[in-house]
């Protein structure tokens, strides 16, 4: 395994992070003014994206654009699983997890190959 498989996948967990926190993370500070959160976000969003181009850039050598697409919506509910609990202290509920599944199952034929 090359460099060209592995690391995408670390740049795109870790641009998941930042675009979890941009996205969602103002909902711990419901009084701050829109403004403000809407500035913050834009600046957290701007590290993201320089994770997450080179991400793509890189893994392009090895993956196709759905693969990448695939890998990041993936890493994109289990870091929002992860932030939702800890940091929203929302539960997952069976629904969740039952959605999730079914989207992992996409996943998997996505990666599966032609039939």
């Amino acid at each position: 395994m090359t460099m060209a498989h592995w690391m995408p996948l670390v740049l795109l967990a870790a641009s998941n992070v930042f675009m979890t926190i941009a996205w969602y993370g103002h909902l711990k500070f419901p009084g701050q003014p829109l403004y403000v959160v809407i500035f913050m976000s834009w600046g957290i969003a701007l590290i993201e994206y320089c994770l997450a181009v080179p991400a793509n850039r890189i893994g392009h050598r090895v993956y196709t654009a759905a693969e990448l697409k695939t890998f990041q919506e993936v890493i994109t509910l289990i870091v929002f699983a992860v932030f939702s609990v800890i940091c929203l202290r929302e539960a997952l509920t069976l629904n969740h997890a039952l959605g999730f599944g079914f989207i992992a199952l996409g996943a998997f034929f996505v990666f599966r190959g032609p039939f």
